[in-house]
């Protein structure tokens, strides 16, 4: 079975993805990922966009002082998210998922996820498996925090510029010019508090 990964972090750019595939150090991080069993490249890959909005929390992760993207549960056609979605089996999703949420292996039942939307399977950082719909005849997911993390709702911060700089390599690679990128990013939660246009600009250059 296929399906489609959609991602919203830093695994838009598909360098940092392929390191979860193959098992690699992506640039910026301290961790080397264990890769996948089956390391066969995407099927194929894009642009996507998720009817939900992005903030960044935590204080701390493999890629430093600060905080890291997630997506906010409640829909929103207002504030929409830009990710990349990459087709791979579901295997290979199994296995990303467990490496986002520090577990050797895990067990989803997609298609109770597609029944119910979401569904909470992990206590990880990652642990919410979110239903995004079909495309091409293939489900397409994404992950989260938890409902209960989700609700009482982590204080925003700022992500590490090593992991920011990857986000803003990915939506480079997905077309997005320097102004897009700018005003993309000034409206999200933990870059609107931390950021001007100007101290953003010199990231995206």
């Amino acid at each position: 079975m296929n399906v489609w990964y959609v991602s919203y972090g830093s695994n838009i750019c598909e360098e940092r993805f392929l390191c979860y595939i193959n098992g690699d150090i992506p640039e910026g991080s301290t961790k080397r990922e264990r890769g996948c069993i089956d390391k066969t490249p995407p099927i194929e890959t894009g642009k996507a966009e998720l009817p939900y909005s992005l903030f960044f929390a935590k204080e701390r992760s493999k890629w430093g002082e600060g905080g890291v993207a997630f997506i906010d549960q409640e829909r929103t056609e207002d504030h929409p998210t830009f990710g990349r979605k990459y087709l791979i089996t579901a295997e290979q999703f199994y296995d990303v998922v467990a490496q986002e949420n520090n577990m050797h292996t895990v067990e989803i039942d997609l298609e109770k996820v597609i029944k119910e939307g979401s569904l909470s399977m992990a206590d990880g950082w990652y642990g919410q498996i979110v239903y995004l719909g079909k495309e091409n005849g293939y489900p397409m997911f994404t992950f989260t925090l938890n409902s209960k993390e989700s609700q009482n709702k982590t204080t925003y911060n700022r992500p590490s510029i090593t992991y920011l700089s990857m986000i803003i390599r990915g939506l480079k690679e997905l077309g997005m010019g320097k102004e897009e990128v700018i005003k993309y990013l000034m409206d999200k939660n933990g870059i609107k508090e931390y950021f001007t246009e100007e101290t953003l600009k010199a990231y995206v250059e």
